[in-house]
């Protein structure tokens, strides 16, 4: 018996999803938070631990909610590029002008670190969409959006 028949299901999911969204965008925050919003290492070290922190119980209902965006996309890439970007921008950037805000960000520096986010995000929707994916099959699951991942299993 291996490790993935062990593991329910929901677990899968919720590692899978939350590890992708954890791995991504600490390293795609940082750069945003550095070399776009213009925040001290201080300050990006400090919005990194607190985005950790946050994804722990967001990785999962992000993955939810991208599942569900997903399955209004027709298969074509222009459609899947666009639904995963939407999904992406519009459950994360929210989140994103929070913690840099409680991380020092203000004035211009806020406002060009959440436009610089949702530019981001709408860039790195579908690259995101991809690596979430890889892993969720890493973990022995279905890609999102095409066939529901029951939380009973």
């Amino acid at each position: 018996m291996t490790a993935k028949t062990r593991m329910p299901l929901s677990t899968r999911a919720y590692l899978a999803d939350t590890s992708a969204l954890i791995l991504f965008f600490t390293t795609t925050g940082a750069i945003n938070e550095r070399w776009i919003a213009g925040m001290t290492w201080e300050q990006v070290l400090h919005a990194r631990l607190i985005g950790a922190a946050l994804m722990i119980p967001v990785g999962r209902p992000y993955g939810m909610w991208r599942d569900w965006m997903m399955r209004h996309a027709r298969e074509t890439r222009l459609s899947r590029l666009l639904w995963d970007s939407l999904a992406l921008m519009s459950f994360q950037v929210p989140i994103y002008a929070a913690i840099i805000a409680v991380s020092g960000a203000t004035g211009s520096g806020l406002l060009r670190g959440v436009l610089g986010a949702a530019a981001m995000m709408l860039f790195l929707g579908r690259p995101y969409g991809a690596f979430l994916n890889a892993v969720r099959r890493l973990f022995g699951l279905p890609p999102g959006g095409r066939r529901p991942m029951s939380l009973n299993d």
